[in-house]
């Protein structure tokens, strides 16, 4: 068992320089810290990262300090103890860093790895590993100056190593460097807050670059961060589309480049394109991201109307990791595919990888390159290799 004896939380500053939060609690089983990530091109149904201010949880949390040494923590599911003292008193983000820091020295004092502490009923069954999926080149809000409308353009190797994935990935994006360099004059070596690189050039041109590399590709659109007055307002090149154009385009770009999987084609709150696309493409991964916001409620609403066959999972757009168990499990039993994901504001915290697996995700989409991502992948590199 673990009792919480003491907290400390603070601010520290992610990928991006912006502030998000830190805590450390003492326990009977040691000291034991997380972090919680930040998300910039963020769906309007998330949940707050803070009830107010990242200032306002900070001082909440310490105040109920003594509250959590009352609680005896024996499994994951005990984390309702910690939900019920902290209920509307702390946001999102700092909900998942208290409670990442728990399942650390959970896992600490049952000798156990992370990932062994979450069962969906999938105990006994063997456990497979996500397949990566890496953001090679940048645009939408994660990108400066001119860029493409869509936010990532996506490479998922299709191979069980996920070392090998991530080899693979970084060779991948390396070559794809020479080749903006030649097609984007423009182009500097520069990269974004996802270490993605930073290109001029617009979707259609990326993905003919793209498509050289023999790998599956993805993309995500992010749509709803151009998405005004009922028009989607492309800036590269400029022009308008309504809802009708934009799923054409949308059609078009995943017959042209036979794409595996395209993320938030439409507005965060337009189901039934959603749909519509699904139906007219059922093999190809129509990813929900800022239209489900790991939210089972809206969850249940995309099942009811057919409009996805994945979705993203953000352990801090709903901050409590009860509430992404019950995401998993409705997702598993609807078989809806699982990608758990990075933000773009990131810190070295990996428990996400552990989660992936506990919760075994389809895919983890946690970037390429650079130290806060690579960490996320190497943290499942190690989990596979423990286990082989």
């Amino acid at each position: 068992m673990v009792v919480i004896k003491k907290l400390f939380a603070k601010s520290i500053l992610n990928s991006r320089k912006e502030k998000t939060i830190f805590i450390s609690i003492y326990t009977n089983a040691g000291k034991f810290s997380a972090s919680s990530p930040t998300g910039k091109s963020t769906g309007k149904y998330e949940a707050n990262p803070y009830r107010k201010s990242l200032e306002e949880d900070i001082e909440s949390l310490i105040k109920f300090s003594d509250y959590f040494s009352d609680e005896i923590i024996e499994s994951f599911s005990d984390l309702r103890r910690i939900e019920d003292i902290v209920d509307r008193h702390i946001g999102a983000n700092s909900l998942f860093a208290l409670e990442s820091a728990i399942l650390k020295a959970l896992a600490k004092e049952k000798k156990k790895q992370i990932w062994q502490l979450i069962d969906l009923g999938i105990a006994k069954k063997k456990k497979k590993f996500p397949r990566l999926v890496g953001n090679c080149i940048g645009g939408g809000k994660h990108s400066e100056g001119k860029k493409s409308d869509f936010q990532e353009f996506l490479l998922i190797p299709k191979t069980n190593s996920v070392k090998n994935a991530f080899e693979i990935n970084k060779k991948a994006k390396k070559e794809v460097s020479y080749s903006l360099k030649d097609k984007d004059k423009k182009f500097e070596n520069k990269k974004n807050s996802e270490d993605a690189w930073e290109t001029s050039l617009n979707e259609k041109e990326i993905l003919d670059i793209l498509k050289n590399l023999k790998i599956p590709l993805g993309i995500d659109i992010a749509a709803s961060g151009f998405y005004t007055r009922k028009k989607y307002l492309y800036e590269n090149p400029v022009l308008q589309r309504t809802k009708d154009e934009q799923f054409s385009y949308i059609s078009n770009i995943i017959r042209n480049f036979r794409l595996l999987y395209i993320e938030d084609p439409f507005d965060e709150g337009d189901f039934e394109s959603f749909a519509k696309l699904l139906k007219k493409f059922p093999g190809t991964l129509i990813v929900g991201d800022d239209l489900i916001v790991t939210n089972y409620k809206r969850l249940e609403k995309a099942i009811e109307m057919k409009s996805i066959n994945a979705l993203i999972v953000k352990p801090n757009q709903i901050g409590s990791l009860l509430e992404v168990a019950k995401v998993c499990e409705l997702a598993k039993k609807k078989n809806i595919k699982i990608i758990f994901s990075h933000r773009s504001g990131e810190t070295e915290e990996d428990i996400i990888a552990d989660l992936a697996f506990g919760f075994q995700a389809n895919f983890f989409k946690a970037g390429i390159t650079g130290k806060e991502r690579e960490c996320k992948i190497k943290r499942l590199i190690e989990i596979q290799g423990k286990l082989k």
